[in-house]
């Protein structure tokens, strides 16, 4: 069996991350950061000190090269301008300010032109600097949060697709589906009951909700004997299980299994054909990485059928363990929205609160758009038609009473002006297909920009606006 491949599956694979200015090395990412560091104001103050030093050595008599014929020490503002914007640029030439001032005492008028005409091009690099900068961070959050949905559609791809094949195969040996598997380890990424169970040195700074019923559950459907669940904080591995299954071991740090699989995060175990590795006391590792790659918790089996040891069975176990630490990721802020409105898809509110997150960190503004149809022929008629055309980052989640159909559509990265756009998309698709509008057909339209930091007390008003008890 081949390792590789179990890293190289979709569940396994590490998260893309998006960069505004392409790949860039360490080098090109010092001489042009995105955004400015804390040290900048430091760095700032060395380098026009440096420069100024250097002028006054090599020309003492003019250290700002006042008759050089050209301004060069500006180009040390337009520089710092560029790289870090308006404030520190202007910072640089109050330094050639207090330079003047203190090598030209008596050096006759002061050259107005020459600072004036620096100032004038600091101040345009700068704003030049701030407001690419600013693209550029708001460009960043937002691949973050496409990068994000990517590899939670690509891990359910992944699933579906696993699911038909052990349909046929286990069907008569498995107790439960992958469906049921997916379910079930959603309730298990928002519980909070059997946190009580965490031993509190592991509780502390690493919440992991429904750690034992996730084991429980992963040694089921991979058919794991003797097994124990360590947390991850701050990079280094707990001594101390928040779960086990069957008897209890401890945990030896330095094995080779454990290292590999915490500095690869992928499946470690004996059957690895492409790296040697030496006699372990433990037959499968397994890392619980979350969708943007960071590593939660470490998986360490010590006991399972020789078997189970075979690709597929790995395979699932890694991606069972990728989506609940995905799940788990996101499930303080779905466990708010879901409190809030009980009978919202855990898809939905998932999406819900990436999209306010999104929208708190770098504004990407994003919208809640709820189509309320009658109940009747026509109206069933025009919900199932809106509901076909679904653009494909859209999650719709459509309610039906017996008075009305709602269809609740949440659009990621959309202002007013795409609600616009989607609304007349709508209208013009009613208007070639059933020769009727929004008004006409008597369809109320209800909008919702996400703002503020309780997506879920939005969504319930939304909610109530079209009529609907939540």
């Amino acid at each position: 069996m081949n390792t590789a491949a179990v890293e190289n599956n979709p569940g396994a694979s590490k998260p893309r991350h998006a960069h505004p200015f392409g790949n860039l090395g360490r080098v090109r990412r010092f001489l042009a950061p995105a955004v400015a560091r804390p040290f900048a104001i430091v760095e700032t103050a060395v380098l026009v000190l440096v420069v100024l030093a250097v002028a006054r050595w090599l020309h003492p008599e003019d250290p700002l090269l006042l008759r050089a014929g050209f301004p060069w020490l500006w180009l040390v503002s337009l520089l710092v301008a560029l790289r870090y914007g308006s404030l520190l640029g202007l910072l640089t030439g109050a330094f050639m300010l207090g330079a003047w001032a203190l090598f030209y005492p008596h050096g006759g008028p002061f050259p107005a032109l020459y600072f004036a005409g620096g100032l004038i091009q600091t101040i345009l690099a700068g704003h030049f600097g701030d407001t690419w900068g600013s693209r550029a961070e708001r460009a960043s959050s937002l691949n973050d949060y496409l990068n994000d949905r990517l590899v939670a559609l690509t891990n359910s791809h992944y699933l579906m697709r696993l699911s038909h094949e052990r349909l046929e195969k286990d069907l008569l040996s498995r107790p439960t589906t992958l469906r049921d598997s997916i379910t079930e380890l959603r309730r298990l990424s928002v519980s909070t009951e059997t946190a009580l169970a965490v031993p509190a040195v592991a509780r502390e700074g690493h919440p992991l909700g429904g750690a034992s019923g996730l084991l429980e559950f992963v040694a089921q459907a991979c058919q794991i004997e003797v097994a124990a669940l360590y947390p991850v904080r701050d990079n280094k591995l707990g001594t101390e299980a928040i779960a086990r299954i069957g008897d209890a071991f401890e945990l030896e740090m330095h094995d080779e299994l454990v290292t590999h699989a915490l500095n690869t995060l992928s499946v470690a175990h004996l059957k690895n054909e492409d790296t040697v590795v030496p006699v372990s006391q433990y037959l499968v590792c397994a890392p619980l990485v979350s969708a943007d790659g960071e590593l939660r918790a470490l998986l360490v089996v010590k006991r399972m059928p020789f078997l189970s040891l075979n690709f597929d069975n790995l395979q699932l176990l890694l991606v069972l363990l990728g989506y609940y630490a995905d799940g788990v990721e996101h499930s303080a802020f779905v466990q708010r929205i879901l409190d809030r409105v009980p009978n919202c898809p855990y898809e939905f509110a998932l999406d819900l609160s990436r999209l306010a997150r999104l929208q708190q960190k770098a504004g990407v503004a994003s919208s809640v758009v709820a189509l309320a149809f009658p109940r009747d022929e026509e109206g069933d008629s025009l919900f199932e038609h809106v509901m076909r055309r679904r653009r494909s980052l859209d999650v719709m989640w459509p309610v039906q009473t017996s008075k009305q159909s709602v269809l609740v559509n949440l659009m990621p990265a959309t202002d007013t002006t795409g609600i616009d756009g989607y609304l007349a998309r709508i209208e013009a698709s009613l208007t070639a297909q059933f020769n009727t509008d929004l008004e006409r057909a008597r369809v109320g339209v209800h909008t919702l920009h996400l703002e503020g930091d309780d997506p879920g007390a939005a969504l319930t008003r939304l909610l109530k606006r079209s009529g609907l008890d939540v």
